[in-house]
């Protein structure tokens, strides 16, 4: 992403940089809890050679060959 691209500007307050911190935490877990079921399901599918646990997918099992 070039610097004209950055979304984010260089210099915030500590205020504006928690509100926005906060505003993008609540936006993901509300994404998460509205749309729980799908993004289980599609991880699920995920090249599942890689053998994901979808409990914790980000902890990868070793693969049984």
């Amino acid at each position: 992403m070039t610097d004209d691209m950055n979304p984010f500007p260089e210099n915030l307050s500590d205020e504006a940089a928690f509100a926005l911190s906060e505003t993008l935490h609540w936006l993901a877990m509300t994404c998460e809890e509205k749309y729980f079921i799908q993004l289980r399901r599609h991880a699920a599918t995920l090249n599942q050679s890689k053998c994901i646990d979808p409990d914790h997918p980000w902890i990868r099992k070793p693969s049984a060959e």
